[in-house]
């Protein structure tokens, strides 16, 4: 980032530069001069040499740098890529106002292809706050001619889009609709610098009120189908790859100065005075003399150079701890969770609701027949598992009816039908959790009257976590299991003396539990969770959110032993072998890498056993959640989370349609066990092995070690396997149609002679 000219012709009262703690910039000069320029496309070019560089970045930056005219704007441009291009690409950028641009500078920018950031706040009375002259006078109408001028087709290759400043203040839909009104090719939604000393404004009673500001602003932008890239909103998705303020990406950005210091990232100049610099100079320190700064060198060390209070959060991945900046506080320095915290985990968590969260038409109803030939292919389509979750989800709505017919009307059933009518989405994440389904089922099972579990109504606890999804007031008297209530996706409260019941108030933020003698309350938002609440933890994947799922005591569905819970290292150990096992399956099998990322939700730890130390289940009521062991290698993982996501596709199936006709005591053999199988169970195995086999087919086209002869293996059982289901006379029709596409698929595969 060149400093190219150190003063600026508005005077924003938001501006880091010039108004907040650190005012170097009044012994800088006011342009950057020649010899400067000149050093630093020196410094620049050297390091991309010596490093072998395929593109560098350079940005255009202020003070404004429209402030130096065409003429000396010209001079710089021609400067640098006299210097640099002969030994890499130049990516060149500007970050400007836009009050002093025209068509002499568009014309300029174009034939030097520099892409031009405006800075503009929404609308006028938005960004008329903050975006002033010195006078006073608005600065609305001069940045809204500027990207008029952008946009014309002569200059639009030099339009990269708007950088917004949020003030919670403004009205978000009419800065989202002016935004827009300018047609960006891209909007970067930036929070107001603050830190712990200086904490940003909370207008209003929320907790979380920039969340809140941006939820909404979300909401409408994937409403309306995301019709301009939104960079914050991208960032913070699942694998979106993360910016200067979100991720774990290592810092990529050095400063020089108009007077050619190097300095660390500018925004630390809202730190405290002097906070961005490093001794260095480019006259005599080359680049990677001044990347070895120790304030550079800490972001380059992921998730390590972070607090604790980050390293123990399950979304650290997504947020990186946020803006550098923004975790300063005097005494602990930059050793503290960003002061946005409790505003990032909310937004994220907003960001993966709309995720989760289905168009507003249900998936088309298709024919069975269509459903099984797109699954037979080993892994199906999208459509395919939006109709399978589809039906599930009606599944587990059709047992909570029957379970509200057996308790009769009660307000914790009103609350979820009114909240399903106001709140769809916070319902449907509930009921959609894995282990809903399985603890309707034990509640509705006869034997479960009475016995070692008693079957606790699940109506209160799904109704208070939709609530507190929706973020609507609710009180409820919840059900106590051994001391502990459970708000599925969410986590658990353990807390002794509450007695066989307690009233849960969801309140903002969180909720109020009082029962026998015990009063708490619980802040969803708390950077440090308490002991005895217990939240969900999960993983980022590429698919989205995935749940490490060591709480919800209806996960034992495995006839396997599950693990509790687990402590927070090996819960993060787990969380990163399953995520790198994710991108595993992305690299061998993108077609079943889709199929995750179209419903699998929640890994469910087995506890270890020394005997048996590779293990893995699915459970037919469980759609959504394997359960594995969390010893395995990411390659491992990978197999066995393709081979228990065909067990749970092919379960849903089985829902809809018959396969296999009534057990009639038929048993068949197969290669890959000693005892003689029933049909359903040769069944799923032959759809899993199918799975496995173009897994290692995929690592065997790479050359990958024994990785043939494992192809081979899983090709010969599969196949073995296909041909005994058809000789057994034991699969209806669809059943027939369905194993014969299975051989069809298979004929197409390949491994060494076969």
């Amino acid at each position: 980032m060149l400093k190219v000219h150190s003063r600026c012709d508005l005077s924003c009262d938001h501006c880091y530069v010039y108004q907040h703690a650190d005012q170097t910039w009044r012994g800088r000069p006011v342009r950057m001069a020649a010899a400067t320029v000149r050093a630093a496309a020196h410094r620049i070019a050297e390091h991309a040499r010596e490093h072998e560089l395929p593109v560098v970045h350079v940005v255009l930056h202020g003070g404004e740098p429209l402030l130096l005219g065409a003429a000396g704007l010209r001079e710089v441009l021609a400067e640098l890529r006299a210097a640099i291009m002969p030994w890499t690409r130049l990516d060149l950028r500007m970050q400007t106002n836009g009050v002093l641009l025209d068509d002499e500078l568009c014309s300029l920018l174009v034939d030097h292809d520099v892409q031009v950031g405006v800075s503009f706040d929404g609308d006028r009375a938005a960004n008329d706050r903050h975006r002033v002259f010195a006078h006073g006078g608005s600065s609305h109408d001069h940045v809204r001619r500027a990207l008029a001028l952008l946009r014309r087709p002569e200059h639009e290759a030099s339009y990269a889009g708007i950088l917004c400043t949020v003030d919670v203040r403004n009205d978000p839909d009419r800065v989202y609709e002016a935004l827009l009104a300018e047609r960006p090719p891209r909007v970067d939604l930036l929070l107001p610098h603050a830190t712990w000393d200086s904490p940003p404004a909370r207008p209003g009673p929320g907790s979380t009120p920039y969340a809140d500001w941006l939820g909404r602003l979300h909401r409408r932008w994937v409403d309306e189908g995301r019709p301009v890239s939104i960079r914050l909103f991208e960032a913070l998705r699942p694998g979106g790859g993360g910016t200067e303020a979100f991720g774990l990406a290592p810092a990529d950005v050095l400063v020089i100065e108009a007077d050619g210091s190097w300095e660390q990232v500018d925004s630390l100049k809202t730190a405290y005075h002097g906070a961005a610099g490093t001794g260095f100079d480019v006259f005599g320190h080359s680049v990677h003399e001044a990347a070895r700064h120790p304030g550079v060198a800490v972001r380059q060390e992921g998730v390590d150079g972070l607090c604790a209070t980050c390293r123990a959060c399950p979304v650290v991945d997504r947020c990186g701890g946020g803006l550098y900046a923004h975790r300063w506080r005097t005494g602990s320095g930059f050793d503290n969770p960003s002061v946005y915290c409790a505003d990032l985990l909310r937004l994220i968590d907003t960001v993966d609701e709309a995720d989760l969260r289905p168009t507003s038409q249900p998936p088309p109803a298709a024919p069975v027949d269509e459903l099984l030939d797109d699954l037979a292919t080993g892994h199906g389509s999208a459509p395919t598992l939006a109709l399978l979750a589809a039906t599930q989800l009606s599944i587990t709505r059709a047992l909570l009816v029957a379970c509200r017919d057996r308790a009769g009307p009660t307000a914790a059933w009103e609350l979820l039908v009114q909240l399903d009518q106001a709140a769809p989405d916070a319902v449907r994440a509930v009921l959609e959790h894995p282990f809903v389904r399985p603890w309707l089922v034990h509640r509705l099972d006869p034997s479960a009257r009475s016995g070692v579990r008693p079957a606790v109504d699940p109506l209160p606890a799904l109704a208070v976590a939709a609530a507190l999804r929706a973020g609507v007031p609710a009180a409820v008297r919840v059900p106590v299991r051994t001391d502990t209530i459970t708000l599925p996706t969410l986590g658990s409260l353990v807390l002794p003396g509450l007695g066989e019941s307690a009233e849960v108030t969801v309140v903002p933020g969180g909720f109020r539990v009082r029962g026998g003698s015990t009063e708490r309350t619980v802040l969803l938002d708390a950077v440090e969770p308490s002991a005895d609440w217990r939240p969900a933890r999960g993983v980022s994947v590429p698919g989205g959110w995935l749940l490490i799922e060591d709480g919800d005591p209806y996960r034992d569905c495995y006839g396997q032993s599950v693990a509790p819970r687990l402590a927070e290292p090996a819960a993060r150990a787990l969380g990163r072998t399953v995520a790198e096992a994710w991108r595993v399956v992305h690299r061998d099998v993108p077609a079943h890498a889709a199929a995750l990322d179209g419903g699998l939700r929640a890994v469910v730890p087995l506890t270890p056993d020394p005997a048996r130390p590779l293990r893995s289940a699915t459970a037919r009521h469980a759609f959504g959640a394997v359960a594995v062991t969390g010893d395995p290698d990411a390659e491992t993982m990978a197999v066995l989370l393709v081979h228990e996501w065909q067990h749970a596709k092919l379960g849903a199936a089985l829902d809809l349609c018959d396969l296999v006709h009534p057990d009639r005591g038929t048993r068949i053999s197969v290669p890959w066990r000693p005892d003689p199988r029933p049909p359903e169970g040769v069944l799923h195995g032959v759809y899993a092995h199918l799975a496995v086999t173009q897994v290692w087919q995929s690592r065997a086209a790479r050359g990958g070690g024994d990785a043939s002869a494992h192809a081979d293996r899983y090709l010969t059982w599969t196949r073995d396997g296909v041909d005994a289901l058809l000789a057994s006379r034991s699969l209806t029709a669809a059943g027939e149609r369905f194993v014969g596409q299975l051989r069809h698929a298979l004929g197409e595969t390949r491994v060494g002679s076969r």
